[in-house]
């Protein structure tokens, strides 16, 4: 019974045999392995594992960048039933000091010598920590290290071990069963230190078989895997669902070839946090202002047809034959080329999830005819809870129960599922898990929400993160800051308002964008804290807040909560500031503690306000910058109907 991943790893080799299974670009060359290749790269590494002392129950940490020997070593512990613990990449050593101590890994795979370092210098610190094993070995041929192993010399010991015992793999592997933990995955730590989700084989394999049924998923599908190894949706659609259905990964060259590599491997099925829609946005209107004026106006001539046409065509809906035919025909001139820029010309399926995406953003993809939909889930689900169906594609809500999912929502409005995908429990947190999970299976995800008259779910916000002004308008912080990085000027934005009479915002300009403009206007900066804080860039950001405030403004929920206030921070939010988590979710908590004065300048009435903040450099060294901070008033709205509004 293929019940767990090196069950499904032999059927697959024994069903697929030559069909390329994984590929990775190396020194600008794609190389590729078969489902059979594959095979025996993992089952030597597992060898050599158990040959290095590894057994069963073991944990081991992996931590690196989407590449196939970092993958292999997932499955490879999991053939020896120890439990695999991938790990944000970008961690910095106290992050990775507290994941690799709580959940006593014994083992580490690391890529390179930039994780190694990391890793050593913790080591003392963590007390199961006895063996690392290192992929690159560029910079590494000089350690001298008793438990220090390149990969193809474990490799190595591991077709030396099978030879000597050449049933021992094939019995353990037959040891494994669905009720095995198969993986620990730790959530980003929004609101504290991260928690290890325990994810049996079951959860993670009956997810990724429903996922698969959902959107009929083939063994012809190409994705790309980029996205971090640590996180449950990179587990789920790289590793869940390829195994399942046996269709080939690509692992990008490094993250800064992320776009070329998908333009050269043009994917069928892709996954992708709202963030990136922005930027890829982002980057495609900047192209845009660079171009001529004739080409300018074809853009936006034909942009207008597909806002129009192009959604009603995608969901299979009534539309005229004049408006096919302009479609028809901006799709030759403007749409196909855009998409194949992008690398989606071949996209069947795409995804987006982690937070909500501005409807507009959702609305330009779906336009050009390229099938963006929404899920919604959690690490503690295996992703998923609710998908769009398709045809029953909404920009403002996130879809009906995926398969085998239960949702309510409770009397206090807050969303709740059970299903198959259940993480089992928190790694030595049993309050977190009894607060999470009740006896019944249900989970508590945190978020409000309700179902829409069509039986589609729609979060508002966290619920903790719903309050109200002073006057009782309901405030939902997330709602206005999707509505502000809309804007391709805008990367990142917080709401601010509970327990106030008013609404205000810290802004971060996007620097790519707000760059691009600033040279086109002849606007010299010699820095983003400089940039941030010209008049011009000010006034821009002004137009940007007015417009989110218009359409709030006919909002029957949040008409109330329209912005009053605003400024543009001196710094972009940053993970290793610890005001971002690693999958970029804002550190409510720690960015108000931080920057507490800003707040109260901006609740006092004050017109600008100095700020000294603390900063990490690349290197690790602390510093600090210092600024003088325009507070800057909006434009509000009167509400007249919800479609009407007039300024006030």
């Amino acid at each position: 019974m293929t019940d767990t991943f090196p069950k499904l790893l032999i059927r697959n080799a024994d069903a697929f045999g030559d069909k390329t299974a994984i590929r990775e670009k190396y020194l600008g060359i794609w190389q590729s392995w078969s489902w059979r290749q594959k095979r025996d790269e993992i089952f030597a590494l597992a060898n050599g594992l158990a040959a290095l002392g590894f057994k069963r129950g073991d944990k081991i940490a992996i931590i690196g960048s989407n590449r196939p020997r970092l993958y292999w070593g997932i499955c490879a512990a999991q053939c020896l039933g120890g439990i695999p613990i991938p790990v944000y990449q970008d961690s910095v050593a106290e992050e990775l000091q507290f994941v690799l101590d709580h959940a006593e890994a014994s083992f580490v795979l690391a890529e390179n010598q930039e994780q190694v370092d990391k890793v050593l210098e913790i080591k003392s610190h963590c007390a199961a920590l006895k063996t690392v094993i290192f992929d690159d070995t560029k910079g590494l041929r000089d350690y001298e290290l008793e438990d220090l192993h390149d990969f193809e010399g474990v490799q190595k010991k591991g077709r030396e071990f099978e030879a000597s015992n050449p049933t021992f793999l094939q019995t353990e592997i037959d040891k494994g069963s669905g009720d095995d933990i198969g993986i620990f995955l730790y959530t980003s730590g929004t609101t504290g230190k991260p928690k290890g989700v325990v994810l049996s084989n079951s959860n993670v394999l009956v997810t990724a078989v429903n996922s698969v049924g959902l959107d009929n998923l083939s063994r012809d599908e190409e994705t790309l895997s980029y996205l971090p190894m640590a996180w449950v949706g990179d587990h789920i659609f790289s590793y869940g669902q390829a195994y399942v259905t046996g269709f080939c990964i690509n692992c990008p060259e490094s993250d800064e070839t992320v776009a070329t590599d998908l333009r050269e491997i043009g994917p069928t099925y892709y996954f992708a946090p709202p963030r990136v829609f922005e930027n890829i946005l982002t980057s495609v209107i900047i192209r845009m202002e660079d171009a001529g004026s004739f080409k300018k106006k074809l853009f936006h001539y034909f942009m207008g047809v597909a806002k129009t046409a192009g959604g009603a065509i995608l969901n299979g809906e009534s539309v005229s034959v004049m408006d096919r035919l302009r479609y028809r025909l901006g799709d030759f001139l403007i749409f196909g080329p855009l998409k194949n820029t992008m690398g989606f010309s071949r996209i069947r399926l795409a995804y987006t999830a982690g937070e909500a995406i501005g409807p507009e953003i959702f609305d330009f993809f779906r336009s050009l005819g390229i099938n963006i939909k929404q899920l919604y889930g959690q690490t503690e689900a295996g992703v998923f809870i609710t998908t769009q169906p398709d045809g029953e594609v909404y920009a403002d809500t996130v879809g009906t129960p995926s398969p085998g999912v239960e949702v309510k929502i409770t009397d206090d409005g807050e969303v709740i599922y059970r299903s198959p995908g259940v993480f089992q429990y928190y790694y030595k947190n049993e309050e977190a898990t009894r607060e999470t999970k009740n006896e019944e299976g249900w989970v508590m995800t945190g978020d409000a929400g309700y179902f829409d008259d069509k039986g589609h779910l729609k979060i508002i916000d966290r619920a903790k993160d719903v309050g109200k002004l002073n006057d009782g308008s309901m405030f939902a912080p997330k709602y206005i800051e999707n509505k502000l990085k809309f804007f391709p000027q805008i990367q990142e934005a917080v709401a601010l308002g509970q327990g106030q009479d008013f609404v205000s915002v810290m802004i971060n300009i996007d620097l790519d964008a707000v760059g691009n403009w600033a040279e086109r206007n002849n606007i010299g900066y010699a820095s983003y804290q400089e940039l941030a804080g010209h008049p011009e860039v000010y006034k821009m950001m002004l137009e940007n807040v007015e417009k989110v405030n218009k359409d709030l403004s006919s909002d029957q929920f949040l008409s109330g909560s329209q912005i009053k206030r605003f400024l543009i921070l001196h710094k972009e939010l940053d993970a290793d500031d610890g005001e971002l988590t690693r999958t970029r979710k804002v550190r409510r908590r720690i960015v108000a503690e931080k920057y507490n004065v800003l707040i109260a300048a901006l609740y006092a009435n004050e017109t600008n306000c100095h700020v000294k903040t603390e900063v990490t450099f690349e290197d690790g060294r602390k510093g600090s910058i210092e600024s003088d901070l325009e507070i800057m008033d909006v434009k509000r709205f009167e509400v007249i109907d919800q479609k009407t509004a007039k300024a006030s």
